[in-house]
């Protein structure tokens, strides 16, 4: 018996994620040249979510020179530009662009649609909002530094003789840019909305999510050209002296009430789009349907139409504004917010909630915002407000509001969305996480800030006394301001190990329990988004879709109250 060598057979390495299919540098091609909206709104959250890590790190800056008394490693001159920066990214830069990233991905989805109503005009708003945004951080890099006069501009800090560097020129002039992408979105998602309906999607069977984007797109189309006008005023103010915002003819009560009118109706974009993200996600995680839709949607429309009626309320200190109004308005502004709470703990209420990430996210929001919009009511009486305003109390109560909306439901959004944009799952034990480290960290940070502005610590200060007894909450916001930003960290990952290695969706509906028409199509969705459609008969039609045996019961169990009796006999399911 012989013995044959045998032939050795060359291992190849081979990629442990999808062959590539085209040549290397054609994804970049690919992204400028697209006007795919579920690309868009890619580019638009990947975008944001970089500017929330500079917004970040200037944050981090600030809380750092805070920690003690005495100037550390600042000056005066880059503090302020670090707080007006800070401020404008995640505002601008941040918080109403990621609304235009997730109605871009989400919302043709949601009603069927194969695109948006207009989708170069859609990319042409992703450049401006990408370009615009450049030019503004941009004075970071001229010789007298960037903008320094705080995000909201007031005149006369930001005329030629306050601020003479090009920093604020360009600060101006980029916001506007950046601007008018927002409002291309604005007119794209209306259009969408209006024409592009699937056949059987009436208004009241539209998600809460597309609802809500779709009265934010009208908040933004009576807001923003407004401040576009207002900075283009305050440019023709700086380099031909036209004495808009002169103080001598009441131009700095003009300016206030020009930003105001535009800022507070700002703070319901940026938060009624992330109301309908966790409107998506509690009754998937609570395997019920949304309790109180028609409220919901009413709730909207009343913040919406109240929002114009509260602006004046950032100004009573001012003394040119009708106090016993403003205080009306603003607490009237919580009942229909208190409607949605309602709705999302009914929702909840004998659900069979699994706490998944993006239900984390949803909580730690609906708890986060309470605070928020309880010291909302505080702040509402005259009062109050003359003793708190421009004190950390005013940094607490608004990044509660801010914080506790956008950046939990932004994270709620992409933990959930994530498998329908890539067809892979997120780690869920990194996402719990960051989901804990950014709640403590947050609560850590400005829960504080409450006590330190009562105490009297003004804001945008670089300095304080040791005798004015702040440093111990200081340092405690300061050690909770590095959590989260080491709570960054897990997300970063989550999303790159999960983008190239994560479980691969393999059904229609990673979840289970969907309700909105993007979980009835694949994971990610064809170039048009569906190959065919469901009936669309309520605004649960991926549920009926997947679950057909419960129709009739779901039919049966919606119709409850006067004169209902005997009319619905209830399947037997």
């Amino acid at each position: 018996m012989t013995a044959v060598d045998q032939p050795t057979t060359r291992v190849e390495a081979e990629r442990p994620y999808p062959a590539r299919r085209q040549p290397k540098g054609s994804f970049i091609y690919k992204i400028i040249t697209t006007t795919d909206h579920k690309l868009i709104g890619q580019m638009y959250i990947a975008t944001c979510i970089a500017f929330f890590l500079v917004g970040g790190l200037m944050a981090l800056l600030m809380r750092a020179e805070l920690t003690a008394p005495g100037m550390q490693f600042l000056s005066n001159e880059q503090f302020n530009q670090l707080f007006t920066m800070h401020g404008t990214v995640m505002l601008l830069m941040y918080a109403t662009p990621i609304v235009i990233g997730f109605a871009n991905f989400v919302l043709p989805l949601q009603i069927g649609a194969p695109d948006v109503a207009f989708p170069r005009l859609n990319a042409l708003g992703y450049w401006l909002f990408l370009f615009g945004n450049l030019v503004a951080l941009g004075g970071f890099l001229t010789p007298g530094g960037a903008a320094d006069f705080g995000w909201t501009a007031y005149t006369p800090l930001t005329d030629a003789v306050h601020a003479p560097g090009l920093g604020a020129d360009l600060w101006i002039m980029g916001l506007g840019a950046a601007g008018l992408g927002t409002i291309l979105g604005a007119v794209n998602m209306i259009t969408t909305v209006v024409c592009l309906r699937a056949p059987g999607m009436t208004m009241f069977r539209m998600p809460i999510f597309t609802w809500n984007i779709l009265v934010t797109s009208v908040i933004i189309l009576l807001i923003f050209p407004l401040l576009t006008a207002a900075l283009m005023g305050l440019e023709v103010d700086r380099q031909f002296g036209a004495h808009l915002y002169d103080p001598a003819n009441g131009g700095v009560i003009l300016w206030q009430h020009l930003f105001w009118f535009f800022g507070h109706p700002e703070v319901y974009v940026i938060a009624i789009p992330f109301f309908g993200i966790v409107s998506e996600v509690f009754p998937v995680f609570s395997r019920k349907p949304t309790f109180g839709y028609s409220g919901l949607v009413y709730a909207t429309l009343a913040i919406a139409a109240l929002s114009v009626a509260v602006w004046a309320h950032h100004m009573y200190v001012t003394g040119s504004v009708l106090l016993p109004f403003f205080s009306f308005m603003t607490m009237m502004i919580a009942i229909p917010t208190g409607v949605k709470f309602f709705n999302w703990i009914g929702t909840m209420w004998k659900g069979r909630i699994t706490f998944e990430t993006p239900m984390l996210f949803a909580i730690g929001f609906i708890v986060t915002f309470l605070f928020g919009g309880l010291t909302g009511v505080m702040m509402a009486s005259p009062p109050i407000d003359f003793h708190i305003s421009d004190t950390y109390f005013i940094v607490a109560h608004f990044h509660y509001v801010l914080f506790g909306t956008i950046v939990f439901a932004t994270f709620s959004g992409i933990y959930f969305w994530f498998p329908k944009m890539t067809g892979r799952m997120m780690d869920e034990t990194l996402g719990k996480w960051h989901f804990w480290l950014t709640f403590i960290g947050f609560h850590l940070t400005f829960l504080v800030q409450h006590w330190l502005g009562n105490e009297g610590m003004p804001r945008r200060y670089a300095d304080y006394l040791p005798s004015d007894g702040f440093t111990e909450l200081n340092v405690v916001s300061s050690i909770g301001a590095l959590v989260l930003g080491l709570s960054t960290l897990p997300f970063v990952w989550n999303v790159f190990k999960s983008y190239r290695y994560g479980e691969v969706v393999t059904v229609d509906d990673p979840w289970g329990f969907g309700n909105a028409l993007e979980w009835a199509t694949s994971c990610p969705p064809p170039r048009h988004n569906f190959t065919e459609l469901p009936r669309i008969r309520s605004e649960r039609p991926a549920f009926e879709l997947h679950y057909p045996h419960m129709v009739e019961r779901m039919r049966s169990e919606a119709h409850v109250g006067w004169g209902s009796e005997g009319k619905h006999e209830p399947a037997n399911v």
